[in-house]
């Protein structure tokens, strides 16, 4: 499909005098990031989690929190950090965990099973819980809509808290009566809005750490302990990498690269990660490889492996999660492609692609419902369309979404709302379960005529966006070393996508086994496409072209030189042939 590359404008020559001392093309990735004053920009490339990140009991309910959790503690209670079964929930559960275990609580986590209990707190765990003598809930990740769960916990004698980072309802009366520490709620004044779960269930382990009555060098070590495991669930939920999670990050994967959690260092090292830890391997390396715990049995595995001090279990975890994870990906290839075939041939023209488990009509295996959000980031990604991925579990409907931009999805859900039990989410990816499966076909029609009202004029084209455009010329060490000043990369901090315009070729290569990949060369460089041989096979030599690429640095036998990395390429009528 022809792709629609999106070239962002261009900086003045006001903001390029403003700022001398950068070069043109760094003043260019930092405008694009909404970086233009002095503070903000220095805060960004340089930042520093002392000076940087907010005080925790700026959250308007943080201070009552803790003093309720540290009366539960002094009383000797049980308390129960209720988690969620994705790596964000896992890590934002074995920080509270860890945390709370050091501050001498009797503590023990509940991770719901993905399947048969689904997403969010529910009675049946809440009597589980009150019958084991729980105190007090501490709810991370788990949404900020469970209203009539939280007041059957306090009919049994249970305090609750939530930690959230979920979008509420408009509608106050649907929040539950508790403490909640979500920087989305209406009213907070906490500056940072966009902090992951793990984020928030750091920030209330923060501020524990610094209300217990230690030296300050070990309450500095307690909170570098869990950096680690913030960075982990930061990255993997797909939030914002820049403002509050971009500290997170740097000064986690500080931590990370230290090598001091025996799990961790286990599953790196399944994932056959060599090198430094960066965000990408976290991202595509490490999270899935926790998250296929909760997708295809129980979410238990992955906390499990996180908070373990014996290295043969660890071992042994690791190697689980690993195969788990190869599973899950050959059962969500084997799903994209059916629902690939089913859009081309029969929802082509749709707004909003929605895509229903067949199961669902002829009784036979469900789509496992942890994978059905994957499924949807993929089609979301190919077709540049809000996607909703549909199956069927322990007698319910549940679905995923991911959307674009242009389509706030949890928005559109709160226009359906009379059809779910529940529902949940963020802009561009939700989750919810049908009341009956009677309700789908009313559902589906009433999202299809949401969509196409929201989307009528939109060019739903897949684009890329390019960051600048360059000469090849520009391209050198240098501007790789000023590439690196801008990671970790993520959620409004991609990679950088340049373009060059009118470039020949003057050399092309396959590589790999099968020939699967492809390199051009032009000017002093290559140009690496990855499994895209069949893709590009119809150039030549001496073709011109355009391009868009991320710069990064070679190295290979010893050899250290600048190359490209293609994004897309589109074959220029002027050629030498």
């Amino acid at each position: 499909m022809n792709k629609n590359w999106l070239i962002l404008p261009q900086i003045d020559r006001e903001f390029i005098k403003k700022f001398p001392e950068y070069s043109r093309v760094v003043l260019q990735l930092l405008y694009n990031r909404g970086l233009k004053e002095k503070e903000e920009i220095e805060a960004f490339l340089n930042p520093d989690c002392a000076e940087n990140g907010y005080d925790p009991f700026l959250f308007q309910n943080m201070r009552a929190a803790v003093e309720l959790i540290i009366e539960h503690i002094k009383k000797a209670h049980f308390i129960v950090v209720y988690g969620d079964f994705d790596a964000d929930g896992v890590t934002a559960s074995a920080i509270l965990a860890e945390t709370l275990s050091t501050l001498k609580a009797d503590v023990d986590v509940y991770i719901p099973d993905r399947a048969s209990e689904g997403y969010g707190l529910n009675n049946q765990a809440i009597d589980l819980l009150a019958q084991a003598g729980a105190k007090l809930i501490i709810t991370v990740d788990n949404g900020i809509r469970g209203k009539d769960e939280v007041e059957y916990a306090k009919s049994l004698g249970i305090d609750v808290i939530i930690t959230d980072h979920h979008q509420p309802s408009e509608d106050e009366s649907e929040l539950p009566d508790c403490l909640i520490i979500n920087p989305m709620a209406k009213g907070e004044k906490y500056p940072f809005k966009y902090l992951a779960g793990v984020g928030v269930a750091f920030k209330l382990a923060k501020a524990l750490i610094g209300e217990a009555k230690l030296e300050e060098s070990v309450k500095r070590k307690l909170e570098e302990n869990i950096l680690d495991l913030a960075a982990i669930g930061t990255v993997a939920d797909c939030v914002t990498v820049l403002g509050e999670n971009r500290i997170i990050i740097k000064e986690g994967l500080k931590i990370i690269n230290k090598q001091n959690r025996v799990g961790l260092d286990e599953l790196i090292k399944q994932a056959q990660i060599n090198g430094r830890i960066d965000a990408w391997n976290i991202g595509w390396q490490i999270a899935p490889r926790l998250n296929a715990a909760g997708r295809l049995e129980h979410a238990n595995t992955a906390f499990e492996l996180l908070t373990t001090k014996n290295k043969q279990e660890a071992q042994a975890i690791a190697a689980r999660l690993n195969d788990k994870n190869i599973e899950r990906q050959k059962i969500t290839n084997e799903i994209a492609e059916y629902c690939r075939q089913v859009v081309e041939k029969e929802l082509g023209d749709d707004k909003i692609l929605i895509l229903t488990d067949p199961a669902i009509i002829s009784g036979a295996n469900s789509w496992p419902e942890g994978v059905i959000g994957l499924v949807a980031g993929r089609l979301c990604e190919q077709y540049n369309r809000p996607v909703l991925v549909i199956t069927q579990g322990h007698g319910e409907i549940k679905g995923s979404g991911r959307s674009i931009e242009e389509f706030n999805i949890i928005k559109a859900l709160e226009e359906v709302k009379e059809f779910f039990l529940r529902f949940g989410g963020h802009a561009q990816a939700c989750g919810f379960t049908l009341k009956s499966k009677d309700n789908l076909p009313d559902f589906v029609g009433k999202m299809k005529r949401i969509a196409d009202t929201i989307l009528k004029d939109i060019d739903l084209r897949p684009r890329v966006v390019v960051e600048a455009e360059l000469d090849l010329e520009e391209v050198s060490e240098e501007l790789i070393k000023d590439m690196e000043k801008f990671a970790p990369f993520g959620e409004d901090n991609e990679r950088p996508r340049f373009a060059s315009r009118n470039v020949a070729i003057r050399d092309i290569m396959t590589m790999g086994i099968d020939g699967r990949h492809v390199k051009f060369r032009m000017g002093n460089f290559w140009a690496v496409a990855f499994n895209q041989a069949e893709t590009w096979q119809d150039l030549r030599i001496g073709d011109k072209i355009d391009i868009v690429y991320y710069v990064e640095m070679n190295e290979f036998n010893g050899r250290r030189e600048a190359q490209l990395k293609v994004v897309d390429i589109k074959h220029n009528a002027n050629t030498t042939n």
